[in-house]
Parts: C-alpha cells; structure tokens; sequence
C-alpha cells in the first residue's frame, strides 16, 4: 500500500481549548484503501483529531492535507467527500429509516434521490425495513443505518467515531465484514475504537494518549515495539500472588483472567525474579505468553500525563 497516494497526510496538528491544548502536534499518514484504528483512552483528543481532519473544526496549529484537499482552505470540499459516522445515534426517531435517508440525500442535494436512497438500502440489506421506525431499532439495526447514510453520497473516506458502543457481537462483527468490503473496492476508512478485538482487524492503529500521538503500525509492529513481558500464573495460590505482585520490582501491571493472573513489566529479568520469588512462597506456576494489544494499551495509559489536569 506504500506506493498508494496517501488520503490524509497531517503534520503537526495542535488545537487548544483555552489554556488546554487537546491535540498537541499529531502528524498521521492514511493511505487510500487502508483501514486505520485510532486508538485511546476516553478524553484523549480522539474526536477533536477526527473534526480536525473531516474539516468540522480548524486547527491552531500544523498543517495537511485530506482527499488532496487543504485542512484550512478547503474545508467544505473535504466535508463533500467525507462520511462522518458519529458516535451517537442522530437521526429522526419518529421517521422511518426510508424517510431519514431521504432526508439525508436532500442535504446533499443528490440527484435522482428516490433511486439512490432506493439502491442503498438494497446495498445494506434494509429494504425489508425501509418502513420501520429509527426508533424502534435495535443497536445493530441502528448502527447500519447510520451507515448507509454515511456512504450513501459514495464518499472517499469514511471516519467513525466509535461506531460499535452498545452493538452486540454478532452485529459488530458484520458490521466490520461490511468495512472491510468497502475497504476493498477503494473506500477509506478512519475508525476510533476502545475494542482490542476491531483494533486487531484495522490495517494499521495509531495511539493517541492526552492529545499525543504515542505509537503507530501494524498491531503486530506496536506490540512489538512496546517492548513488554508478560508471564501468567496459574494455581491454587493466584489471589495470594496478586497481592504480593502489586507495586513489586519489574511490575507494572497484574490482571486476572478467570483462573489465571497476567503479569506484565518492561524489565523483563526483574520481572522474571519478582515473579519467581512470588511463585515459591504462594505455591502458584509461571509461564511466559505473548503480549497482548491490551497489556499495550493500559502501558501506554499510565506512562501518559493528563493534559487536562
């Protein structure tokens, strides 16, 4: 993909609120036809990234590029070509999801309004629907159509923002089996998300922690670069384990899973001996395992500064 034109180039971008800078010189490439996952804790300049780069909001600071359209000048062309699916549900209740796309594609003024309405909710399988109330949607349903009006106007890129909070698995899944399709015949797509699991299904992720951006790549090349290890314990004895390893020399975190406790640390050796000592007095076993995407994520949470303390 590296040979792609890029369909977001920023550099530098900075926006404050007042005395609180939110977005702190973040630079991000996304090539067109990738999906990438941005990623971080609530509060960390996520969305106001997202509206600085769909040209909804404009930047104090840094410069770039979207679609080959310029973040100050060319905003309104950047919105043309842009589908922006918002983490709150925000179409009409009270109208049938046949009325809120008409709705839709009178905004955009499209041509021919009927027979595109008509072929998108073919497209996202809601014709049978097409008379139901928003209302009276479940998450899921909801949710796609929420998409349909996103890419209704045949965007270039597609930014969601959060789009699965409160969907079940089964339609999250679907849900993403419909990006990637997308993603395949050419579509763009930006996607913030606090699930490990669609994380793991983007293109690349970018982290962004306190308004900066703290790690970039392949999920593969993040781990990895993180630099953790992780041991799991397992045994009678694990609670009692859990306690001794808390604050201990080359912990940084302890977590269980089910009958099991992950211990993970960046200084591997004193993690090894802590581990080791804890193990003989409480009677539990060590193993090493790999790092996952999340022991990553909670890492980089706590190495991170709050930017609006």
């Amino acid at each position: 993909m590296t040979d792609v034109a890029p369909a977001i180039t920023v550099r530098n971008l900075t926006k404050r609120f007042g005395d609180k800078t939110v977005v702190d010189n973040v630079s991000l490439d996304v090539v067109k036809g990738e999906i990438v996952g941005f990623l971080g804790p609530n509060g960390s300049g996520k969305t106001t990234t997202i509206r600085l780069m769909c040209g909804l909001l404009e930047p104090d600071g840094g410069e770039g590029t979207v679609l080959g359209f310029d973040i100050r000048r060319d905003r309104r062309q950047i919105k043309r070509k842009v589908g922006y699916m918002t983490q709150k549900f925000s179409f009409y209740e009270d109208l049938t999801i046949e009325e809120n796309l008409r709705f839709v594609a009178g905004l955009y003024g499209m041509p021919g309004s009927r027979r595109v309405v008509a072929d998108t909710l073919a497209d996202l399988g809601l014709t049978s629907r097409r008379k139901q109330l928003a209302g009276s949607l479940s998450g899921g349903w909801k949710q796609r159509l929420a998409l349909a009006a996103c890419i209704m106007h045949r965007p270039e890129l597609l930014i969601l923002d959060e789009p699965t909070a409160g969907v079940d698995p089964k339609a999250r899944r679907e849900f993403w089996d419909e990006i990637h399709a997308r993603a395949r015949d050419g579509l763009t797509v930006l996607v913030s998300t606090h699930y490990m699991d669609e994380a793991e299904r983007c293109h690349r992720i970018a982290y962004i922690s306190y308004g900066k951006l703290v790690a970039r790549g392949t999920v593969k090349d993040v781990v990895r670069d993180a630099a953790l290890t992780t041991l799991v314990l397992t045994g009678a004895g694990v609670d009692a384990a859990a306690k001794a390893l808390k604050g201990a020399v080359g912990v940084d975190q302890v977590a269980p899973f089910g009958t099991t406790l992950h211990v993970v640390g960046r200084d591997g050796d004193a993690l090894r001996a802590t581990v080791h000592k804890v193990c003989v007095e409480t009677g539990v076993t060590s193993a090493p395992a790999e790092t996952s995407l999340e022991d990553v994520f909670i890492q980089l949470m706590g190495a991170s500064t709050d930017n609006m303390q």
